[in-house]
């Protein structure tokens, strides 16, 4: 018997990365910078997984300083996550999980968020896993969530379809962007949208810890 390879994409922030504080500190800087009141804080971290364009123009309207807001994040995104002072910790069991996910001989990881590379970059630096994922799509690459492109992308990468691959995210756009694109939707308890939403757009599981995804890969197995 051989084992038949799965892919396993993940969500970034709010599903392995507590970074909603980051998140709502640059938004809050961002729109200082153009003179409007920033959003509440359940509003800011609503938009989470969009890329920034779709998610200030969920948040002003598709009249509004788009590309000032945008770039405003940025700039101020990067000083704060340069501050020593700034903590983006992991989730609990996320490090040890990765780890074994990342040995598995008949898994592929994949990343699908709305962060930029260079963003992407700076967390596989920082934890050492720049050699876990085999594909990683982000919003330099793809049109936004829920758009099923980074998915398609990652599948078309590794070559293997829609039968053998999860999505996991804290997100409704990250279920809606899975069923869109043919793949198992899997929904984190932990992140940005209610349990609910995630429920409504489609999940077919939501796990409660990390570890708990372990259990919903089991290994396939084919005749040799």
């Amino acid at each position: 018997m051989t084992r038949s390879m799965q892919l396993l994409i993940l969500d970034v922030d709010g599903t392995l990365v507590d970074s909603q504080n980051l998140i709502v500190a640059a938004q809050r800087d961002a729109f200082a910078a153009c003179g409007l009141e920033a959003p509440s804080r359940e509003r800011s971290l609503s938009i989470v997984g969009l890329s920034l364009a779709e998610a200030f123009t969920a948040l002003v309207g598709p009249t509004g300083p788009i590309e000032a807001l945008a770039e405003g994040y940025k700039a101020a995104f990067a000083r704060l996550r340069a501050d020593p002072a700034t903590v983006e910790p992991l989730f609990p069991e996320v490090e040890e999980v990765i780890g074994r996910l990342a040995a598995r001989d008949d898994l592929l990881l994949g990343i699908a968020t709305g962060k930029s590379r260079r963003g992407v970059a700076h967390l596989l630096e920082r934890h050492g896993w720049r050699s876990f994922f085999t594909t990683i799509q982000t919003a330099d690459d793809a049109p936004s969530k829920p758009d099923p492109g980074m998915i398609l992308q990652a599948m078309a990468e590794t070559g293997i379809g829609p039968e053998a691959t999860t999505m996991l995210g804290d997100t409704s756009f990250d279920m809606a962007m899975a069923r869109a694109a043919g793949v198992r939707p899997i929904g984190v308890s932990w992140g940005y949208h209610p349990v609910a939403a995630l429920e409504e757009a489609g999940a077919e599981a939501i796990i409660d810890g990390f570890g708990a995804v372990e259990d919903l890969l089991p290994a396939r197995a084919k005749a040799a």
